[in-house]
């Protein structure tokens, strides 16, 4: 069986581009005319640090980062233990709680022990300036996400993709159906959870896949 290529395999050569060049620059120049991007530098990665190529098993999509001070770690929903969970996240647990059968509401929003598991946790876009949600939409990330999108779909067979909301939904068309599952939602945002995030029963329905496909289900309790 052909080993699995790593991230730095399939994303060294992307790197190169002038587009991504450009857009490390502009979060540079940014940075060095005093404004507060999130997440900080060293967690930019931390979705494809913490979940390898080959260890890949689910995708949650998100938008872009949390915008408020020490809250986006490089993990889409997720906030390191201590910060209050923000509204999404809180209706990602109500969801869990109503669906997933011994659940209890978590104590941390530290969504690290999901990526550890094989859950990619990944934005669309990867920066943000504090403050304005979706600021750097458009400065080229979108177009590195779908790379990675297509690593997973290339790469990987049976993955679970969990896409919430327009813009995780866009990256369907970068994924064969025929090779793995894709399962399509409402944001969890409080502005449209109620149009179909709740009670869409993903978490289950992810589980209960890789389990067909011969996988070790998620333990999504933290």
């Amino acid at each position: 069986m052909t080993q699995t290529p790593t991230w730095a395999d399939v994303l060294g050569p992307e790197k190169t581009k002038d587009y991504f060049v450009s857009t490390l620059k502009f979060i540079d120049a940014e940075r060095a005319h005093h404004k507060c991007i999130y997440p900080p530098q060293e967690d930019t990665f931390n979705a494809l640090r913490y979940t390898p190529l080959a260890d890949v098993k689910v995708v949650i999509l998100g938008q872009d980062p949390y915008h408020g001070p020490g809250q986006a770690h490089g993990l889409c929903f997720s906030v390191k233990a201590g910060i209050t969970p923000p509204p999404s996240l809180q209706n990602m647990f109500q969801e869990l709680c109503h669906t997933v059968p011994g659940f209890s509401y978590p104590q941390s929003g530290d969504l690290t022990p999901w990526a550890r598991q094989g859950v990619l946790l990944l934005n669309t876009v990867l920066s943000v300036e504090e403050g304005k949600a979706h600021s750097h939409a458009h400065l080229g990330w979108e177009q590195f996400t779908d790379r990675i999108v297509e690593a997973v779909d290339r790469y990987q067979h049976g993955v679970a993709f969990l896409l919430w909301g327009r813009h995780a939904g866009d990256k369907a068309q970068r994924v064969n159906p025929r090779k793995h599952l894709v399962l399509k939602a409402a944001h969890p945002s409080p502005l449209s959870a109620s149009r179909g995030f709740f009670g869409c029963n993903h978490f289950n329905l992810a589980n209960q896949y890789l389990q067909s496909q011969g996988k070790v289900p998620i333990s999504w309790q933290l």
